[in-house]
């Protein structure tokens, strides 16, 4: 894949950088924002902006656990369907769940 884009910054005695321009506009960063460098097995390195919802050190270790299952075994996504779908329900019976309803106090 070829970048559309390149930009370049150079590290510094302490192997500090300054992120450019370019590439804070594209992730939309601010002072105080943090990044996460992620390296993929191939060698190739990216970074994201770590956003608020990713503060939970376990859901994103499951996250990372997911995504890695997905790139080693592509073949074992399924859609969502058939016998999954009534397997869940059969879990769940008939109870209705508001999504957009608060939690209670008790649930939070």
């Amino acid at each position: 894949m070829n970048a559309l884009v390149q930009e370049l910054s150079k590290l510094t005695d302490r192997y500090q950088t300054t992120v450019p321009s370019g590439v804070r506009k594209q992730l939309k960063l601010g002072k105080g924002d943090q990044i996460r460098y992620c390296i993929e097995a191939d060698g190739r390195v990216y970074i994201e902006p770590v956003r608020a919802e990713s503060d939970d050190p376990a859901l994103g270790a499951f996250l990372d656990l997911v995504e890695a299952d997905i790139k080693a075994h592509p073949e074992r996504l399924q859609a969502f369907g058939g016998e999954l779908h009534d397997r869940l329900k059969a879990l769940v019976g008939d109870i209705d769940v508001d999504l957009d309803e608060p939690l209670s106090p008790d649930d939070e």
